[in-house]
């Protein structure tokens, strides 16, 4: 698997010299920073869907929560990050799993369960945002695919809490 996951960042960070593809990635990974653009788009999906205000709610805490268990995992298990000159600075030394992929997964399954509002705009987004980690040089695709693997069984685990209280999804 470590061979596995060299060659995969290694052919995924080769897309970081195009110009445009390095300034996309870069941008995600800015706003993906401790799940801040999932949060804020389910703030803003309460804001603006006053009908399941609630569920949206629940789903920005479920987004939150999942951060947070990836937070605590890395504490755990301290796998360094690839060593390879990053395209962005990180908030922390370790890279397992991706928190940005947790939170964006997290994300896609509380918010794509909101149809029509987040089904269609944001998992494609939080996938963008998982291979943006790849790209930018500061996860493993394995650190990603754990990531994304915590963020959705997060969520799924709370589904049931998220559309409590009759709230419509």
């Amino acid at each position: 698997m470590h061979d596995l996951d060299h060659r995969l960042l290694s052919a995924l960070r080769d897309c970081g010299t195009h110009a445009r593809v390095a300034a996309v990635a870069r941008a995600l990974s800015f706003t993906g920073e401790h799940g801040a653009l999932w949060l804020a788009a389910g703030l803003a999906g309460a804001a603006v869907d006053r009908e399941r205000r609630s569920a949206w709610l629940r789903g920005t805490a479920l987004t939150a929560a999942a951060h947070l268990a990836s937070m605590g995992v890395k504490r755990v298990v301290r796998r360094p990050r690839p060593d390879v000159a990053p395209l962005v600075r990180t908030a922390g030394r370790h890279s397992f799993p991706s928190s940005h992929a947790t939170s964006a997964a997290a994300a896609a399954v509380a918010y794509g369960a909101l149809r029509p509002a987040g089904a269609h705009l944001v998992p494609p987004l939080a996938a963008a945002m998982c291979v943006s980690r790849l790209v930018v040089g500061v996860h493993y695709p394995s650190d990603v695919a754990a990531g994304a693997a915590l963020g959705a069984l997060t969520a799924r685990l709370g589904s049931n809490w998220m559309t409590k209280g009759g709230s419509r999804v």
